[in-house]
Formats: C-alpha cells, sequence, structure tokens
C-alpha cells in the first residue's frame, strides 16, 4: 500500500498550526507503517482530546478519539477483546502524564502490548497555551505569566520505572530515526513508549522566545544526541536520543489467556 492509502484524504488539509511537528509525527507514523507492509485492518488507533488527538482522525485505520486522558483505558479494552489487533495511542502532554498519568503508569506495569507516542511540545496546544507537566520550570505560559515553579516529568524515566518493555525518544528534527523506532515499538510485543520532542511554535515558542519552527527544529538538531555519546558525557545537559529499554517480559492479554484456560477447567 502506498502512504496516501493510510489517510483520510478528505479531511485535508489538517487543522494544525503552521509550523506545528504533529504533522511530522503523522509522517514517521505513516511511513514505518507503510514499511511493515501492515493491513488498514490490523490497527487501531485509539486518541484521548487535544491536538496529537487528531492524528487519529486523519488516519484510516480503525480509529476511537475518546476522552481527555482516557486514550489507554479505552485501548486497554480494545486490546483485550481482540489482541490480535495492533493499537497505536498518539498522546499530548496532559493525556499521556497529567489527567491521563495513572492510565499511562498501569499500562506500562501491566505490560501490555500498546504503543504509545508521546508528543511532548511542553505546553497545552489546542486549548490556549496553559504549562504542563512537561513544560519544566522557568516556562512562560498562559498560566504562568511569571514562569512556572513545576519540575518537568521525564517520560523516558516514568516509563522505565513503570515497567515498559520498550522506551524510547527521537524528535521531529530525526524524522528518520523517529520512523525507525515507531516501527520497533509496534513490533515489540509489550508496552511500548515513544517519546518524541514536537514543536509548538504557536504558543510554546512564542511565549518562551524560542523562534519560529525552523528555529526550533534547529534547536532539537543542537541539544540532542544519541544516547551513550561522547557528547553527552562532556555536556550533562544535552537530550539524549535513541532506545533506553528494550525487554522481553510476559505480556498482559497472553498471560490473561492463560487465567481463561484454567477458570475453563476448574
Amino acid at each position: 500500500m502506498a502512504i496516501k492509502d493510510y489517510i483520510r484524504q478528505r479531511f485535508f488539509p489538517h487543522m494544525w498550526c503552521p509550523g506545528c511537528g504533529h504533522g511530522t509525527v503523522l509522517n514517521s507514523l505513516l511511513r514505518s507503517v507503510e514499511s511493515l507492509g501492515m493491513s488498514k485492518n490490523e490497527i487501531v488507533m485509539v486518541s484521548g482530546i487535544g491536538c496529537s488527538a487528531r492524528i487519529s482522525g486523519y488516519v484510516d485505520f480503525h480509529s476511537l478519539h475518546t476522552l481527555h486522558g482516557r486514550a489507554l483505558a479505552f485501548a486497554t479494552g480494545v486490546k483485550l477483546a481482540k489482541p490480535e489487533l495492533n493499537v497505536i495511542v498518539p498522546m499530548g502532554d496532559g493525556d499521556a502524564l497529567a489527567i491521563g498519568g495513572n492510565h499511562f503508569i498501569h499500562a506500562a506495569r501491566r505490560n501490555i502490548d500498546i504503543t504509545a507516542l508521546v508528543l511532548n511540545n511542553r505546553i497545552y496546544g489546542m486549548t490556549g497555551g496553559q504549562f504542563s507537566p512537561l513544560s519544566g520550570i522557568g516556562t512562560m505560559a498562559t498560566t504562568s505569566p511569571y514562569t512556572s515553579i513545576d519540575r518537568e516529568f521525564d517520560v523516558v524515566e516514568m516509563a522505565t520505572a513503570a515497567g515498559a518493555t520498550f522506551v524510547a525518544r527521537s524528535t521531529t528534527y530525526h524524522a528518520k530515526q523517529c520512523t525507525d523506532l515507531i516501527k520497533q515499538a509496534i513490533l515489540h510485543e509489550g508496552f511500548s513508549v515513544v517519546e518524541i520532542l514536537s514543536q509548538c511554535p504557536t504558543h510554546y515558542g512564542r511565549k518562551n522566545k524560542k523562534g519560529d519552527a525552523v528555529e526550533m527544529m534547529k534547536g532539537y538538531k543542537e541539544n540532542t544526541t544519541p544516547k551513550g555519546s561522547k557528547a553527552k558525557q562532556e555536556n550533562r545537559d544535552l537530550i539524549e536520543r535513541g532506545v533506553f529499554v528494550q525487554e522481553e517480559l510476559p505480556e498482559y492479554c497472553s498471560e490473561y489467556d492463560k487465567i481463561i484456560a484454567k477458570a475453563q477447567k476448574g
């Protein structure tokens, strides 16, 4: 299948702001699915509310556009009902780690075979530019006009601590790497998390004087480095990219099938 066969062309042009990184993430996602040769009927996409959640409307997969923060809860239900399907969940700051935080850590703890994409633009973009759990200290936002004093979550560290068995990070500048990481995450049998740093020039970039989309992507190039690089040893402030966790542990649906088998014997 060609890339265009995976999208709902009638919903284009999209609603994202000029320069938003989420379109690049959609591109990487579609390229990873295409490279795997997957049928549209093999995939279910579940999303909540927000800029990132709009991805589910643009892909021609089975899709659910659900409640804010509850995408992983709905996705868990889908996966348990139809474990043979590939379930992909794109989430923003709030869906993943604010109102959706508990669902995130428990999905990771269970190691259910879901691919979670965390589109980290460090702001609530769709609702007016409020600060989020990923914004960090010193961030300017509509709800922190004198800067935020809240520390941000580290998505990779949180996913790892909660038990996710595949954890990776990339950026919209590194679109080819992003494609490869999403592909690996889909193939992994267990809870997979791919954090993608995605620019929001409309709110985060403007309020924090980070420049336009091109300048923000240049920042991703200059301020990130491959995991374990010498550059990271020399500059601890650099953000690492790549695969942080990849391990094989019992997957939740498979273990649940064993419980059903025991119950039927009893």
